[in-house]
């Protein structure tokens, strides 16, 4: 039989904008999964009487329309996709077993995490193998939706730490990770292409398909409970993180990483042109 101690629920259809295309599956893996796997807990709790701690990856998604900035625990939730509407049901059976069952459950509500493992699909990693692409001379432009969208960005690794933190706490309860600064999709692409000596406009076009049908402006959380409770605090800056995920990508082509170049942003820029010559 397995024993566990500790269940870190992280499964799910995380892509926002697959969400509107795919609503049902999307609810069905964010929010019954999370129901499936409480309730699986529960049961084996109730059979053996060991406890199982439960960790729940909540979303700041879940704030959608913010109803105050920054967000907090206590902020009211406004989702505004099928994947945010399921994750504030997941939050919301969390605690109602929590309560019910005497459950050691916790909710992570997890401002956007990023790292080199971060699927292709999202902006950040979009942009930065798209970079890496560029540089390698093998595609010329990238096609992105809203840029103007204001997201809190840090590093997985960071997060997860704070994931494991909840869990190893005398008694269980619900905390917002985030690094408290917020920052537009087109500062994203500023640090990245400047670190690589490029000016992003003469890459980046727009491409309606990837705006959603209902917009996210702004997101911005306060991990000030974290930081007190946990002892939790962000080590990488958004700079940092951008660069790590250009270099990470550079090297997945078989490029040395820009921070390990001893040529200049313009000779780069000026391989980069010849290589891009001879792509049709």
């Amino acid at each position: 039989m397995v024993k566990p101690q500790e269940v870190y629920n992280l499964g799910a259809q995380s892509h926002v904008r697959v969400s509107f295309d795919a609503p049902e599956y999307t609810v069905d893996a964010v929010g019954l999964g999370t129901l499936r796997l409480l309730d699986a807990v529960r049961d084996f709790q109730q059979r053996t009487g060991d406890e199982v701690r439960f960790y729940q990856a909540g979303s700041s998604e879940m704030f959608g329309k913010v109803q105050e900035v920054p967000q907090l625990e206590t902020t009211p939730f406004y989702p505004r996709s099928p994947y945010a509407c399921a994750k504030v049901y997941s939050h919301w059976q969390t605690v109602n077993y929590r309560e019910s069952y005497d459950m050691f459950a916790c909710n992570g509500i997890l401002f956007n995490h990023e790292s080199p493992r971060r699927g292709g699909t999202f902006v950040t990693r979009k942009i930065t193998r798209a970079l890496a692409r560029i540089l390698a001379g093998t595609q010329k432009k990238l096609f992105l939706g809203n840029l103007d969208s204001k997201r809190d960005w840090g590093f997985a690794k960071d997060y997860v730490r704070a994931m494991w933190l909840m869990l190893q706490q005398e008694e269980p309860d619900d905390y917002v990770v985030a690094t408290n600064e917020t920052h537009s999709v087109k500062a994203f692409l500023e640090v990245a292409f400047q670190y690589a000596g490029l000016n992003w406009q003469d890459y980046v076009e727009f491409d309606p398909r990837y705006l959603r049908p209902a917009e996210v402006d702004l997101l911005i959380g306060d991990p000030a409970k974290a930081k007190t409770k946990l002892g939790w605090e962000p080590s990488v800056t958004f700079e940092e993180l951008v660069r790590l995920m250009v270099d990470a990508d550079m090297r997945s082509l078989g490029l040395n990483p820009l921070k390990d170049s001893n040529r200049s942003h313009e000779d780069i820029a000026t391989n980069r042109a010849a290589g891009m010559a001879s792509v049709d």
